[in-house]
């Protein structure tokens, strides 16, 4: 099951995101279904303006992070994805339940390391409850950093 829930979207296609527009997307935390998490995060940076690279690497940057906690997701849990648009950035927060608060997410990894490359700021939360988030924040140009 995927759910995409628009808060302040656009009018319509072609319509950019006002500044502090929200989107919000829960689905089953599977790998398969990362795919569609990543074609809202590159929808969302095409209406924003972004070059053309600063959407690659926001899609690729989407992927490793949901990636990264649908394995260490409990079954059955869901995996959420809130897209925070505002002008020349976009903020994603992903989150999914481990069922263990003791669940860890390594970021001594060649993924972690990609993902870091990819965004202009990235955190791991882990809050001790059994929730584990990446949040990740984009820039509209893809200059070197």
């Amino acid at each position: 099951m995927s759910e995409v829930d628009p808060v302040g979207a656009g009018d319509g296609p072609g319509t950019v995101e006002t500044p502090g527009s929200v989107v919000e997307v829960r689905t089953s935390a599977s790998a398969s279904l990362i795919p569609t998490i990543r074609a809202v995060a590159s929808d969302l940076a095409a209406r924003a303006d972004f070059d053309l690279d600063a959407i690659s690497d926001l899609r690729m940057a989407v992927d490793e992070a949901c990636a990264t906690l649908v394995d260490v997701a409990a079954p059955g849990s869901s995996l959420r994805c809130t897209f925070d648009v505002r002008e020349e950035l976009i903020r994603v927060h992903a989150e999914v339940d481990t069922g263990d608060a003791a669940t860890p997410v390594s970021t001594d990894t060649f993924g972690w390391r990609v993902l870091q490359t990819l965004a202009d700021e990235v955190e791991l939360e882990a809050n001790g409850s059994g929730t584990v988030g990446i949040r990740l924040h984009k820039r509209a140009d893809a200059a070197p950093r």
